[in-house]
């Protein structure tokens, strides 16, 4: 009976590719080279601007996108829902199969792209214009084929993307997803969003946990206490030991008056 062969992974180890430590670094610091280069040359105005249109609107705050830029759109929108503000993500094209039924004459449009020019939200746009919405183009090329129909335009200025053929939306996307969570966060501060009100939009999760449940919302109430007499032998308590899930059994005297505990690390140290 012959040996098996060796897996694939283990053969051939001197082709495997490598990287280089210094070129991994000076693509991070390429990287912030361009962030940088966004943050220094910011439209402020525009931004101001952008941000108190969605800081005073009536309706609903639709974002939409195509692609990569379409995910942040949706990341946006989502911030902005956990903060309490109606907000949501409009897909371009299933808006043009109906979804754009849902727009109104208080509602804001931000439409995300690199370019300004993707076909789907040309096409979107003069329909969402003629709903009445105010749209609101957030592009990184100045001249684009949005600008007809936005009724304002906010631009990113992207010196280049990381992608070594600078086509790869890397860059484009981060200061995008950079710019949105930061004008969510100008609006938190600006509805003077309280840490409880903030809370209460996470029930689930830490944040809930530490901030809204009392210890009479998670404790275990009496019928499911692990309890046993200080009589019972160790060897049957094991299974209410280990599946109550609380690390412990509360030691009970006839009256059910607590007497003492008996804890999983007490088993280990004494068998």
């Amino acid at each position: 009976m012959g040996s098996l062969p060796a897996p694939s992974y283990l053969m051939n180890v001197e082709k495997q590719q490598k990287l280089d430590e210094s070129t991994l670094l000076n693509l991070f610091k390429s990287q912030q080279r361009y962030l940088n280069y966004f943050f220094q040359h910011l439209n402020h105005s525009q931004t101001l601007k952008f941000t108190q249109i969605l800081l005073n609107s009536k309706g609903t705050i639709f974002f939409t996108g195509v692609g990569k830029s379409g995910f942040v759109a949706q990341k946006i929108s989502q911030t902005l829902v956990s903060l309490g503000i109606r907000s949501g993500f409009l897909s371009p094209v299933d808006a043009l199969h109906g979804d754009i039924g849902i727009l109104t004459q208080n509602d804001v449009v931000v439409l995300f792209s690199k370019s300004g020019n993707s076909e789907e939200l040309i096409k979107l746009a003069p329909c969402a214009k003629a709903k009445g919405a105010y749209l609101i183009g957030v592009t990184s090329n100045e001249a684009n084929n949005l600008l007809g129909f936005c009724d304002l335009n906010v631009h990113l200025p992207l010196e280049r993307e990381l992608c070594p053929f600078d086509l790869a939306p890397v860059t484009s996307t981060a200061i995008q997803m950079v710019f949105g969570d930061t004008i969510a966060i100008a609006l938190m501060a600006a509805r003077n969003l309280s840490r409880e009100q903030y809370a209460s939009n996470h029930p689930a999760g830490k944040i809930g946990k530490s901030l809204i449940f009392k210890v009479k919302d998670v404790m275990k109430k009496q019928p499911e206490l692990p309890v046993c007499k200080e009589g019972d032998l160790i060897m049957d308590q094991l299974v209410e030991l280990t599946s109550g899930g609380c690390g412990c059994l509360l030691v009970i005297d006839d009256n059910y008056h607590l007497i003492g505990t008996f804890t999983d690390g007490d088993l280990r140290r004494n068998t």
